[in-house]
């Protein structure tokens, strides 16, 4: 059994036992998006636990390579991750050269998220390369933003040793951070709009800097999981730019091929039960992109876990 699968709160009456069995989403940080959409699916589980005897909990994690890393370790049962992240770690390459993790599997792609790159305004940052010099919060270590900032680094053609401080702030120390002049600007892969963007706009007067089509369309080209991405003119008060662009991948509910049919299925039949409410209550799934057929749709970086797919089929959103 996975040590997340922890037998609790077992009650005996006579020859009766009643057991609820506890797992785990791990997310991110608790200003970023992937905390709250896992808050929001253990609330739906759980409304369910007198039935199934299944309790969610959430975690809040240093993201996308924790994530799978507790999943590979078994102290979470589900994660959220990048597309990109979960492409390089299940097939053992880049970073995680020889640590190929083949148990891992797909649950759902949930929606785009995209590489965003937020300055001070006054910090004399208006493209990319304009970054030399700076201190920069490249990502927590172990995040997929650190992963996918590197890569985007590489493409064009610089590294981190660049920056005058490649700093290492967590995503919710990083607004006041920039406020406070420990920082030019940091990094986030994130889907739009975003609590932590909002909080460091109120802070200080800030701009997002797009990424040049050259580098843009290199990335997409050389990473398969990699998506050209967007960030629409009018969600951050001040921000110049009418659309940002960029490059996106897709956030993913991973889990390992261990877990149990019945808990995929749970989760995967409660999330898409609920789904025009969690659209309603999460602005970023308001995209036009973000819809049920979308959830099983391209860049899935792992197979797709058997009971997840079943399910799919079985209510028309993937052919046989």
């Amino acid at each position: 059994m996975k040590k997340w699968l922890v037998a609790g709160l077992v009650f005996v009456f006579s020859t009766n036992v009643f057991a609820t069995d506890f797992f785990t989403i791990g997310t991110g940080g608790i200003t970023g998006l992937y905390f709250p959409m896992g808050v929001v699916i253990c609330r739906w589980v759980n409304t369910q636990t007198p039935e199934t005897n299944l309790h969610c909990t959430v975690e809040a994690t240093d993201g996308s390579v924790a994530n799978i890393n507790q999943i590979k370790e078994g102290t979470i049962a589900f994660g959220l991750a990048q597309s990109d992240v979960i492409y390089q770690l299940y097939r053992g390459i880049n970073r995680f050269k020889g640590k190929a993790y083949k148990n891992l599997r797909s649950v759902m792609a949930i929606y785009p998220e995209v590489l965003t790159l937020v300055v001070n305004k006054n910090a004399g940052i208006s493209v990319l390369q304009d970054i030399k010099g700076k201190r920069i919060n490249v990502g927590n270590p172990g995040s997929g933003t650190e992963v996918i900032t590197t890569a985007t680094f590489n493409e064009a053609g610089f590294s981190k040793q660049d920056l005058a401080l490649a700093a290492a702030f967590s995503l919710t120390e990083c607004p006041t951070a920039l406020q406070k002049g420990q920082i030019d600007g940091y990094f986030f892969m994130v889907g739009h709009p975003t609590a932590n963007i909002r909080i460091a706009n109120s802070l200080t007067a800030i701009d997002i800097i797009p990424l040049e089509n050259k580098v843009i369309s290199q990335m997409v080209k050389k990473f398969p999981y990699l998506i050209k991405g967007t960030i629409p003119w009018g969600l951050y008060e001040g921000i110049d730019e009418k659309v940002v662009q960029s490059i996106g991948v897709k956030a993913t509910l991973v889990t390992s091929v261990d877990t149990s049919d019945e808990l995929v299925r749970l989760v995967v039949k409660t999330i898409l039960d609920n789904f025009e409410y969690l659209k309603y209550v999460n602005p970023l799934l308001r995209q036009e992109a973000v819809t049920k057929k979308g959830l099983t749709e391209g860049r899935f970086s792992a197979p797709l876990h058997p009971a997840a797919k079943k399910y799919y089929q079985e209510m028309g959103l993937l052919e046989e």
